[in-house]
């Protein structure tokens, strides 16, 4: 029975090291993967980033400027999408409609959808405020069509919120505002199924430290959840129970903004964006390596 009881041993020491292996696998500070320095004036500002890897293109989204009620103009927002090659070269924009909060590619649905503004609630902008996909051509342009997914929807909580998307369970995450709150919706029910408290208070932070809307989940197991802390340049990342795991810390040299609180965020292609407004013209994303297991 000895060989087997030295096995046992060996066994759970191999697992305890795969334990801290995983834990370990977020990067102490972020590494820099790409940048994309805008090309274009935004519209009003760059909301989020979505990355669409049939075309390798990403695809840069603006929010805000509809019509205010009594104008005499249809109530379709201004707001552009401005299309990037991999490398970070200008493509081309196109004005879908619509007042963009969350662009992102589902992998289920192999399409680019966007999520707007106001989702929750029924005063929006309608027909334009809910979930809708994106048409492509085939060459990966953006078109000015659009397919519905999804309208009104209480269950997202914060008008502003910057939902992002899990294709696994179809499921959405949306940070409330001014809060360490995340709503986690299914599109099928008018309320949150679950609500996610994230443990701020070990990650040495305020809830105004971070950012007022957005929650970026990575699809990486036990990391799930990424916030930006606006105020100490860092993203924090959680589990899905809200326990903090650990941060990645953003180059010293980044100047965070007023406006990083509530706009110019995404997470995609394995990747963490930020946009850092003062370089460039029109200011520059950074595609930060915040995890080792990031695909």
């Amino acid at each position: 029975m000895k060989p087997l009881k030295s096995l046992s041993n060996l066994s759970i020491a191999l697992l305890l090291f795969v334990a801290y292996q995983a834990q370990s696998a977020i990067l102490s500070e972020a590494q820099t993967a790409t940048k994309i320095t805008l090309a274009k004036k935004p519209t009003s500002k760059p909301m989020s980033i979505a990355y669409v890897p049939f075309y390798q293109r990403y695809y840069v989204a603006d929010g805000g400027l509809a019509p205010t009620p009594g104008e005499n103009e249809a109530p379709v927002s201004k707001s552009q999408i401005h299309v990037y090659s991999a490398e970070g070269q200008y493509l081309q924009s196109a004005k879908p409609g619509y007042d963009n909060r969350s662009i992102y590619f589902n992998q289920a649905s192999k399409q680019l959808e966007t999520v707007t503004y106001n989702i929750s609630s029924n005063a929006g902008f309608s027909p334009n405020t809910g979930i809708f996909s994106l048409d492509l051509d085939d060459k990966g342009n953006l078109t000015e069509t659009s397919k519905d997914i999804s309208g009104f929807n209480a269950a997202f909580g914060d008008a502003s919120t910057i939902p992002t998307y899990d294709p696994e369970t179809n499921h959405y995450f949306a940070k409330q505002g001014r809060s360490n709150l995340v709503w986690i919706i299914d599109l099928n029910k008018d309320e949150k199924i679950e609500e996610i408290k994230l443990d701020l208070k070990t990650a040495g932070v305020q809830f105004d430290d971070i950012t007022d809307y957005y929650s970026a989940f990575t699809g990486i197991r036990g990391e799930e959840l990424a916030v930006l802390d606006v105020d100490h340049k860092a993203i924090l990342i959680f589990d899905l129970k809200g326990k903090y795991i650990g941060k990645s810390a953003l180059p010293g040299t980044l100047k965070l903004r007023a406006q990083n609180h509530i706009a110019g965020v995404g997470y995609t292609n394995g990747l963490f964006f930020v946009y850092h407004e003062p370089e460039g013209e029109f200011g520059t994303f950074y595609g930060f390596k915040i995890s080792d297991l990031a695909k």
